[in-house]
């Protein structure tokens, strides 16, 4: 079964159902609820999305879109390692580095985000959620 691992911008266009990306990304979390693809998420990205949607929403809001979307995703680890390479690597962005790492050692195959030129040095396929979409069509 597809992995994708889902970068922290495109969880927050899921769940903070942003306009124009929500559609996309929510086709994709729907092939992942009916058990056609397998999403990929680190625990930073929960954090985050918190901490930027408790801007906009209750605290209590968000944290039902939290526990919604964790029953369709698997939260893959952070550990040592991933930051050690993620502090050594050649990346310009610290968090981009942790997510890239933390999408290879979840032997994820794709990572979706809308920031593909924050991962040039990715040695694993970098897609927006249109063109997931387009490439399985």
């Amino acid at each position: 079964m597809t992995r994708l691992f889902l970068d922290t911008n495109v969880i927050l266009d899921l769940l903070g159902e942003r306009i124009p990306f929500f559609d996309s990304i929510a086709k994709i979390a729907t092939l992942a609820d009916q058990k056609k693809l397998t999403l990929v998420v680190s625990p930073l990205s929960f954090t985050t999305v918190d901490y930027v949607l408790n801007k906009f929403e209750t605290s209590e809001s968000v944290l039902n879109k939290l526990r919604k979307f964790k029953i369709i995703c698997e939260v893959c680890e952070v550990d040592e390692e991933t930051i050690e390479k993620g502090l050594n690597s050649n990346f310009k962005d610290f968090e981009d580095a942790v997510q890239y790492f933390t999408a290879l050692q979840a032997n994820c195959s794709i990572i979706i985000t809308r920031n593909g030129k924050d991962f040039k040095n990715a040695t694993i396929p970098i897609m927006t959620a249109d063109e997931y979409l387009s490439s399985i069509q």
